[in-house]
């Protein structure tokens, strides 16, 4: 199994933006072959979490490195990658197994 953890912080004041987009794509990526979980964050309230209201976080788990590969190249994650670009001021992509 692969885990990946994405932190993305928009351009100050367009996390909903991205998320309305994010969140219109997740059934494309829930149908994928080897999708296990695909689904966004943000910190919890009074817990101290400090990414900030700019960022949010997908949790992703995948069968196999080949299908996160074929994720990647999705055409509904390309399309995705277009639309949200010029909103996106940075993305850290985490891709980890188990240990």
């Amino acid at each position: 199994m692969i885990h990946v953890v994405a932190i993305i912080t928009a351009k100050p004041g367009m996390r909903g933006q991205i998320l309305e987009a994010f969140r219109a794509n997740v059934p494309a990526v829930h149908a994928e072959k080897g999708c296990i979980e695909y689904g966004p964050v943000i910190d919890a309230e009074g817990m101290g979490s400090k990414f900030g209201p700019d960022t949010f976080v997908v949790i992703e788990k995948w069968e196999s490195p080949d299908a996160l590969k074929a994720h990647a190249a999705s055409p509904h994650m390309a399309a995705y990658a277009a639309k949200t670009k010029e909103m996106i001021a940075n993305r850290v992509i985490h891709v980890l197994q188990p240990a």
